[in-house]
């Protein structure tokens, strides 16, 4: 079993596509149409399309993932409407391939604090608490500032029931993205 597990825990890429495939199978349906992708922009033939689909699957692969693992709650402020609610990178897409698709490198939080989030704005340190900028807290007399940010600030995150976020991915958070 744990060869098995590390196989797919070294590569999430092809564990998301090769379970999507297996539940299309399953439901007797199309890998487009179990992954609910859209392929109105999506060209009917050729390798664009297979890399196009291969992004799209792997992105709601991990979207359900991270959710799932929450619970379908913001990890900070415990919202449950899954449409409010973002599969967020803590060391972005961009910067770790690797890491993309790892739901350990993922938090589920609402759209503002993601935002803030990725902006810098704060991070979560490695006791899983919630630490605002001082580019945020500057700004303590604004309304929004108290309603939004401050009641979270060294408040430990609502934690997931499995795939707790990586000690290192949060590291990598606060030592490059967040504003100190």
């Amino acid at each position: 079993a744990s060869i098995i597990w590390n196989e797919f825990n070294n590569n999430w890429d092809e564990l998301a596509l090769e379970s999507e495939k297996l539940l299309a199978q399953f439901k007797g349906v199309s890998l487009e149409k179990s992954a609910e992708i859209e392929i109105i922009d999506i060209p009917e033939v050729g390798l664009e399309r297979e890399s196009i689909i291969m992004a799209r699957v792997n992105q709601g692969f991990f979207r359900k993932t991270v959710l799932s693992s929450y619970d379908n709650k913001c990890c900070v402020t415990g919202i449950e409407i899954p449409e409010l609610l973002i599969a967020s990178h803590i060391i972005p897409w961009k910067s770790n391939e690797k890491l993309r698709l790892n739901p350990q490198n993922g938090i589920c939080i609402n759209r503002l604090h993601d935002k803030a989030f990725d902006a810098g704005y704060m991070t979560i340190d490695n006791n899983y608490k919630i630490i605002l900028s001082p580019a945020i807290k500057k700004l303590e007399s604004k309304d929004w500032v108290q309603k939004f940010f401050l009641p979270y600030d060294n408040k430990e995150i609502i934690l997931p029931q499995r795939f707790y976020p990586d000690k290192y991915c949060l590291e990598y958070h606060y030592n490059e993205i967040f504003i100190k």
